[in-house]
């Protein structure tokens, strides 16, 4: 089906075929008449299936000429998702005179502010940074007519959804309300029941399946010589990009100083970055400035890299829902790519959720030619009780090297 089917605006349409979209995904031929119809609405989808355009497309299309008071509202739970989707409603918008602002800590208030004195009809924002404006008296949401809560489950992991429910309680009450999460547990479910009525539900992928054109492994290792077995597979992998997870932001500038002093090129992302520095990494890292990116989860839930070769669990996470989207970093649009993970005793139990999540056992693999030391133990802090990285960060893990008999990525480095 075309999406000229899906009775969209012809301004829209110009605009889709200008951003080189030709056929609609299934969350968008599906959420697309719903969110047209004027329904509320549930949606879920795993990463990388076209998400923001099926929001995005049916709002603009309902929206015609430009209005100076704010419309519809975008709530995101980062700064990099935030610029990600306020850049697809400009690129899609590019044929009509409808106008989009991203606000987003990080930065300044001066240019925002001056774009929303310009009159915009589209606000995509993180929740904190909002309510600055909403006490300020800057912006005024009494004219909302379409609210999109996105990625509400990683809301709930950063804190915000009180934050969220004083937003929402500042929209009118007549309004179309689209909510966008990978889970729904109960707090999620309690401020679905409060925001939506009667939604539609679509759910497309769900996000305990895995894309089938990435390989997993796992390679246990002893905690001690993760790093050097981290430069080891680096070393025989032949990769193009490689995204390296580790749960903590402390943990991701130390794996990205060491790789540093391993004569790598890399980025790093993660909460303590300003935005300069965040834009910056992620440009190098699609340019190909840097050829590897260490991030945590929650900053990583913005990356939307094509090309990315490589994931590398260098710290397993915590949750399996993580892993789902960490490795939904690679093998995009169909692309190969492979999933590796780090493993040391302490994470077994771990190791065994995410397989029952995904269902499916990840074959466990060693890498020729590294000199195993003998598992040990991980020195336990005060209490005798395990560390464990910090919840929501996330850690990168080493690649597709070394597989035995399974026709991995080999090579010398590029």
């Amino acid at each position: 089906m075309a999406f000229k089917a899906l009775e969209l605006s012809a301004p829209v349409l110009r605009g889709i075929q200008a951003a080189g979209y030709s056929e609609p995904t299934p969350i968008q031929l599906r959420a697309i008449p719903v969110v047209l119809s004027g329904r509320d609405l549930v949606g879920s989808a795993q990463t990388g299936t076209g998400k923001t355009a099926a929001f995005a497309l049916p709002i603009l299309s309902k929206l015609g000429g430009h209005n100076p008071k704010p419309r519809v509202l975008v709530l995101e739970p980062t700064r990099e998702l935030a610029a990600q989707v306020e850049t697809a409603f400009r690129d899609f918008a590019r044929f009509t005179d409808n106008r989009a602002v991203a606000l987003f800590g990080g930065v300044g208030y001066g240019a925002q502010r001056q774009e929303l004195k310009r009159g915009v009809d589209i606000v995509v924002a993180t929740p904190g940074r909002l309510l600055d404006y909403l006490k300020s008296g800057e912006l005024s949401l009494r004219d909302i007519q379409i609210l999109v809560l996105d990625e509400v489950d990683r809301m709930l992991d950063m804190g915000f959804l009180p934050v969220v429910k004083d937003i929402i309680a500042r929209c009118p009450r007549e309004r179309q309300t689209l909510f966008f999460s990978a889970t729904v547990p109960p707090e999620i479910a309690a401020i679905a029941s409060f925001a939506l009525r009667d939604p539609v539900r679509v759910e497309v992928g769900v996000n305990r399946s895995v894309n089938q054109s990435v390989t997993h492994a796992l390679y246990p290792v002893a905690w001690a010589q993760k790093f050097d077995l981290l430069i080891a597979l680096l070393e025989k992998l032949e990769f193009d990009s490689v995204l390296i997870f580790s749960r903590t932001k402390h943990g991701a500038d130390k794996i990205a100083h060491k790789l540093k002093g391993a004569r790598h090129s890399v980025a790093v992302l993660h909460a303590n970055r300003s935005q300069n520095q965040r834009i910056e990494a992620l440009a190098g890292f699609k340019s190909g400035k840097y050829e590897i990116m260490v991030a945590t989860d929650i900053a990583a839930r913005g990356i939307d890299v094509a090309g990315v070769s490589h994931v590398i669990n260098y710290d397993v996470p915590e949750n399996p829902e993580d892993y789902v989207h960490r490795i939904g970093r690679t093998g995009r649009a169909q692309a190969v790519g492979d999933a590796l993970t780090l493993v040391t005793p302490e994470n077994a139990d771990d190791i065994r959720s995410i397989q029952r999540f995904i269902g499916q056992k990840i074959p466990e693999l060693r890498l020729e030619g590294f000199t195993y030391a003998p598992f040990v133990a991980r020195p336990q802090p005060a209490g005798g009780q395990p560390q464990r990285g910090g919840r929501g960060q996330s850690g990168r893990q080493g690649g597709g090297g070394g597989r035995q008999g399974g026709g991995g990525r080999f090579g010398g480095r590029r």
